[in-house]
C-alpha cells in the first residue's frame, strides 16, 4: 500500500524522516553528554518506540497514563528500561504510589505538592528508586507570539518563582526543571539558562566538587537539571553547536546531569495527514474545499495556536492560479484549515497531503460531531505503508 491507496483520513508517520531526526539528537547526546527524553505530550505513537529507544535516553510524561505508556513500551534494544520522568502541576494521591514504582524521576510543581506527597516518595527515594525535582519558573518570556504556550506569563501556575523558593533545597530534592520555550532556536534557551544560573545560584553546587568529610556543599545537593522542551534541535537552522557547548559548560562547571525533553524535534516534519476532497462549495469570497478531515478534530493546534499547516504542492493564496479555502465536514463554522493556492484546479476525489502532522495531532484529536478518527500508519524506508491503528464507532462511543 502507498500514499495514493490508503483510506482517508489517515495520519502517516514517515519512518525515514523520524530516523533522521533521531540521528541528529543522538549526535547531540554523544557530543554534549546530555540525556534527551521524548516528551510524549507531543508525540506518543508507541508503535515507533522501539525505534526511538535505540537513540534516546528515555521519556518524560505529563501524567500517569503517559508514564504508564513509557514504562510498558519504551525499552532499550536489549529489553532494559529507559529512564521515565514525570511532571504534573498536581498529582492525585492515588497515583503517587504507582508513579514511584514506574518512574525514576518525579518533578513537583510546588513545595506544597512536594511536602503533601512526601510520605510516599520519601520511601522510594530512600530505597534509591526515584530522584525528586522541583519545577522552577525563571520568569522570562521568550516568545510573545504564543501566549497560550508561555509558562512564564504573568500569573502562571507552572513552576516556583524565586521569591517562593526556600533558602535551600528541601531534603531529598536533587533536581531542578524549567521550561519556557515553544518551537525555538538555541538563543532563547541560552538567555533563559543565564537568568536561571544568576537568579537561582544558591541552589547550584559549588564549582569545586570535592569536600572534606562531613562538610556540606555551600550550594545544595543538586544532581541534575532539566532544560525542558520547545527546542527545535532538528530544524535545519538550529544552532546545534551552541546547544552542545551550553551542555558541556553546565556539566563541567557544576557537575550536573543535563536533560533535554523535546517533543516536536523528535517527530518534526515526520508525518502527514492524508485527506480527500469531498465537495466544493462556491461562496461570495472563494471556493471552499470540504475535506474528510478537520482542524477542530484532527489538528487542533491549527485553531489553538493558530497557524496554517504546510500542504504539499500548495502555496500562499494568490501565488498560484487557483485559490481555495480548505475546511471540514463538521458543523463548526470556524473549522477552517486555511487558504491555499494550487497550480491546477481541484476536483472532488482529489487527495491532499498536510505536512508536519506527526506532532500535537494524534495526541490531541477528538470526535466532535461524531467525526471518525483518522487511521494511523507508518511509511517504512521503502515507502511501503503499514496501517498500525484503525478507529471506528466503538472508539467514538467509548469516550461518552
Amino acid at each position: 500500500m502507498n500514499l495514493k491507496e490508503i483510506p482517508t483520513p489517515a495520519y502517516v508517520i514517515d519512518e525515514k524522516k523520524l530516523k533522521k531526526n533521531l540521528e541528529i539528537l543522538a549526535d547531540v547526546q554523544k557530543k554534549s553528554g546530555a540525556k534527551i527524553l521524548l516528551a510524549q505530550k507531543a508525540y506518543s505513537i508507541y508503535q515507533t518506540y522501539p525505534l526511538i529507544a535505540q537513540y534516546l535516553s528515555g521519556c518524560t510524561a505529563s501524567g500517569i497514563f503517559e508514564a504508564r505508556l513509557a514504562h510498558e513500551e519504551f525499552h532499550a534494544p536489549d529489553g532494559s528500561k529507559r529512564e521515565n520522568h514525570v511532571y504534573e502541576p498536581a498529582f492525585k494521591d492515588d497515583e503517587m504510589e504507582e508513579l514511584c514504582e514506574i518512574c525514576d524521576h518525579i518533578v513537583f510543581n510546588s513545595i506544597k505538592q512536594l511536602q503533601h506527597h512526601k510520605p510516599v516518595w520519601k520511601k522510594a527515594y530512600e530505597e534509591g528508586k526515584i530522584s525528586v525535582g522541583l519545577r522552577i519558573n525563571p520568569e522570562i518570556s521568550t516568545d510573545d507570539a504564543h501566549e497560550i504556550y508561555d509558562p512564564c506569563a504573568s500569573g502562571s501556575r507552572l513552576g516556583i518563582r524565586l521569591c517562593d523558593m526556600p533558602s535551600r533545597l528541601p531534603n531529598g530534592v536533587e533536581g531542578l526543571h524549567f521550561h519556557n520555550l515553544c518551537e525555538q532556536d538555541f538563543k532563547p534557551l541560552l538567555d533563559t539558562f543565564k537568568k536561571v544560573e544568576k537568579d537561582f545560584a544558591a541552589y547550584f553546587p559549588d564549582t569545586e566538587f570535592s569536600y572534606s568529610e562531613g562538610e556540606e556543599p555551600k550550594g545544595s545537593q543538586l544532581r541534575w537539571i532539566n532544560l525542558g522542551g520547545g527546542h527545535h534541535i532538528t530544524r535545519d537552522d538550529y544552532d546545534v553547536e551552541g546547544l552542545i557547548d551550553l551542555v558541556k559548560y553546565i556539566k563541567s562547571t557544576y557537575g550536573l546531569e543535563v536533560y533535554l525533553e523535546p517533543g516536536e524535534a523528535i517527530a518534526l516534519y515526520a508525518g502527514y495527514l492524508v485527506t480527500t476532497v469531498m465537495d466544493i462549495v462556491e461562496t461570495d469570497r472563494k471556493p471552499v474545499l470540504i475535506l474528510d478531515t478537520s482542524a477542530a478534530c484532527h489538528m487542533p493546534d491549527v485553531i489553538e495556536m493558530p497557524y496554517v499547516p504546510p500542504l504539499k504542492d500548495a502555496d500562499n493564496p494568490g501565488e498560484l492560479p487557483y485559490t481555495y479555502r480548505l475546511s471540514s465536514r463538521t458543523c463548526l463554522a470556524g473549522d477552517v484549515i486555511g487558504d491555499y493556492s494550487f497550480e491546477n484546479e481541484k476536483k472532488i476525489g482529489d487527495r491532499l497531503y498536510f505536512e508536519d502532522m506527526a506532532i500535537y495531532s494524534m495526541v490531541k484529536n477528538n470526535t466532535f460531531n461524531g467525526m471518525p478518527l483518522p487511521d494511523i500508519a507508518v511509511m517504512h524506508d521503502r515507502n511501503d505503508i503499514e496501517i498500525i491503528r484503525k478507529f471506528g464507532y466503538e472508539d467514538f462511543k467509548m469516550r461518552l
